[in-house]
């Protein structure tokens, strides 16, 4: 992956380490699988540099042309598709046979390690893992299942119990996080065909070579019981599982802070840390002030703020209020937001909120400090937000956007991007933005240790997917749609997977959508610690950064892509207004209004009245919200019921706290030309709505 060798990256490391301890001679305990699986909810741990030291690579399919920065072929994107001009691996162990299986070296690592990350979005074939150089591997079988979640492809290749892989936990959506440590070195191959789609993604710790690590046995899932156990309960639920030490008074705060007004919540002596930061702003209009009141946090005397961020955005959830659970952050449906992220301090801590907006806000909230013991090995939370508006996104050019640019010795240990993606394009394919990697240059790099297949593989998913979601170390807190239009978040914690540096991080990922899209705006949080004396390239934030973000007005669906030649039409000039319906105004929607009828009782219809020009196949697509006020409809044709793709007979529209748009399309059907009925029938809602409302915004009907 690099130009230089694993062990004198790992040399470099070591010495920044000894640069800041006179301990680092001392025995360390030793690295196992219980350990790790305790690290994966350890924030703690993340506050001073590792020890031993150990750099955190990524093998993946990448595009071997991309192999001279800024050069030729720098943003080639044959990353797993099959076919690639140049195989997405190390090297050929055996060229192709006549039915094109080959087998291809993934990695080699020639020092003690850790796998701590895998994620693929679909890979055939078979992978080979061999630990120390063991004449028998550790794995042998279908690539999917080791990639998806080991723990879980382990026990089923020796018969142990499947609950041992506790699923949904360390598997979280494509990837998994399932630590496993070997002494002396890793070899991965993989047999299969290169003209098939074989995406992955494989992390791994490479320790210095005196590192104590205890390689990964098979018996491990049951010695370590416990610990996974525990670790699987945390990880499912970190804002109610989530120990912490308490073992200092906790300072409220309550402040009312005017337009363009500066205050200062808390003052503290050290040394100790903030162990956890809650915050909850209310304001006549919450998601602006979210994004305009930004948090500042000074640690030990320095001018500008290690941590500078608007509220809403630093806790990985804006714009707006969409909740979260993850390991560092909680964001509750009420709006109170909570950081887990420890922050360690030698002398002292002032925190501020800084209003950028012309509107009063209220900020009520409280800091929890812990002991803490300020060392030479010691580093300050950082996490300093940056923004782009303007941006013209496309494929034809893509560019690298810088998210940390950062000169010393730390650790990276999260990122979150939040979009406005004002595309006009209604389906995943065609609307989305994030076919760009990320790359990662860290220490003396030459060419990124971290290179990636696309932002949405960095966080975790797969396909650009809309669906909101969120886990302990990843989420898709808001995508407002139709597809990937709108308000975006994504978000990916590092915690069992950080990136060390010793002397120098650049934090790079394309923006790179389908098509071209003018008008984007893209912030995004490189969170990361860092020892006193690290220098970036941060620019204070303005009130231009933090300028109200609008929608375009009066968008409309396009005619490309999936809905290429399609007609399209508001559903409100499809049919005859009646007083269950009306008509609501905002730019979130096509044409800025939507149909919203509120059907009295279950059963009840609404008929949409198309035209066809000609007899053939045909296909419908209609834009409904997605609302907490919503229910689920059923469909008919021509009075015959017909099934939604990928819904079955009903669709169900209720989604708790957010409002959301998604396209549904009917099957493929033989119309002949003329008019013809589309009828949509209420089937029900929660018991929590009393007066369900649903939204119906475009239909296009395409000739298949």
């Amino acid at each position: 992956m690099t130009t230089t060798t694993p062990r004198m990256l790992l040399v470099l490391i070591a010495v920044a380490t000894m640069a800041h301890s006179n301990n680092t001679a001392d025995a360390q305990p030793a690295i196992n699988t219980g350990s790790l699986l305790r690290e994966m909810y350890d924030m703690q741990r993340l506050t001073e540099l590792p020890s031993p030291a150990y750099k955190t690579v990524q093998y993946s399919s990448y595009d071997r042309r991309s192999s001279v920065p800024n050069g030729p072929g720098w943003f080639a994107n044959a990353d797993g598709f099959g076919g690639e001009p140049i195989p997405g691996f190390l090297s050929v162990v055996s060229e192709p046979n006549e039915q094109g299986i080959g087998e291809y070296l993934i990695c080699d690592v020639q020092t003690p390690g850790v796998i701590v990350r895998t994620w693929t979005a679909a890979m055939g074939g078979t992978l080979k893992v061999t630990l120390d150089g063991n004449e028998t591997p550790l794995y042998e079988g279908p690539t999917a299942d080791f990639l998806f979640s080991p723990y879980h492809a382990l026990a089923n290749a020796h018969s142990q119990d499947e609950s041992l892989a506790a699923p949904g936990t360390f598997q979280q959506h494509e990837a998994s996080y399932c630590p496993i440590p070997f002494a002396e070195g890793c070899r991965i191959t993989w047999t299969g065909k290169l003209r098939e789609v074989h995406f992955y993604q494989i992390q791994i710790r490479e320790y210095e070579p005196d590192a104590d690590v205890q390689t990964f046995q098979l018996s491990d899932l049951t010695t370590y019981a416990d610990d996974l156990e525990t670790a699987q309960r945390i990880l499912n639920a970190p804002g109610a599982e989530y120990a912490y030490a308490d073992d200092q008074p906790i300072h409220s705060m309550a402040v009312n802070i005017n337009g363009h007004e500066k205050i200062d919540v808390l003052n503290l002596d050290g040394p100790g840390a903030i162990e956890r930061l809650t915050l909850k702003v209310s304001a006549a209009n919450v998601e602006h002030a979210l994004r305009q009141v930004v948090l500042e946090i000074y640690f030990d005397g320095y001018p500008w703020p290690q941590v500078e961020a608007p509220v809403g955005d630093f806790f990985g959830a804006a714009p707006g209020i969409n909740p979260l659970d993850s390991m560092p952050f909680t964001v509750e449906p009420d709006g109170t937001m909570t950081c887990r992220y420890v922050m360690p301090f030698a002398s002292s801590v002032r925190v501020a909120l800084s209003n950028h907006g012309d509107q009063p806000v209220t900020v009520t909230g409280s800091v929890a400090p812990m002991s803490y013991e300020w060392t030479d090995r010691s580093l300050h939370f950082r996490a300093r937000w940056r923004v782009d508006h303007d941006v013209v996104g496309w494929s034809q050019a893509p560019q690298d956007l810088p998210f940390l640019l950062a000169n010393g010795a730390g650790r990276y240990v999260g990122t979150s991007s939040m979009l406005l993606n004002p595309t006009n394009i209604t389906t995943p394919w065609g609307s989305w933005w994030g076919e760009g990697d990320e790359k990662i240059f860290v220490d003396d790099d030459r060419v990124p240790s971290t290179f990636g297949t696309g932002s949405e593989d960095y966080y975790n998913y797969a396909w650009s997917v809309p669906e909101i979601f969120t886990f302990a170390y990843c989420g898709q807190p808001r995508n407002d749609g139709p597809g990937n239009r709108g308000f975006v978040t994504n978000n990916r914690w590092h915690i069992i997977d950080d990136l060390p540096f010793a002397s120098r991080i650049a934090f790079y990922m394309e923006l790179f959508p389908h098509s071209r899209v003018p008008g984007m705006s893209y912030a995004r949080i490189g969170y990361h610690y860092a020892r006193p004396g690290c220098y970036d390239d941060h620019v204070i934030i303005t009130d231009e950064d933090v300028r109200i973000l609008e929608r375009p007005e009066n968008w409309q669906p396009a005619a490309s892509y999936i809905l290429q030649d399609a007609t399209i039409y508001s559903v409100e000039d499809l049919l005859s207004i009646t007083p269950a319906m009306r008509i609501i105004r905002d730019h979130f929607w096509a044409g800025g209004q939507v149909l919203a009828w509120q059907p009295p009782r279950v059963g009840d219809s609404l008929h949409i009245r198309i035209t066809v020009p000609e007899d053939g196949k045909y296909q419908l697509y209609l834009g409904c919200g997605l609302t907490p006020g919503a229910g689920r409809i059923t469909f008919a044709m021509d009075e015959n019921p017909i099934n939604i793709e990928g819904h079955g007979e009903q669709v169900d529209l209720y989604v708790p706290y957010r409002t959301l748009e998604r396209q549904f399309a009917t099957p493929v059907m033989n119309l002949t030309a003329g008019e013809h009925g589309l009828t949509v029938t209420f089937a029900g809602a929660p018991d929590s709505v009393s007066t369900p409302m649903i939204c119906l915004d475009y239909l296009a009907c395409k000739k298949r």
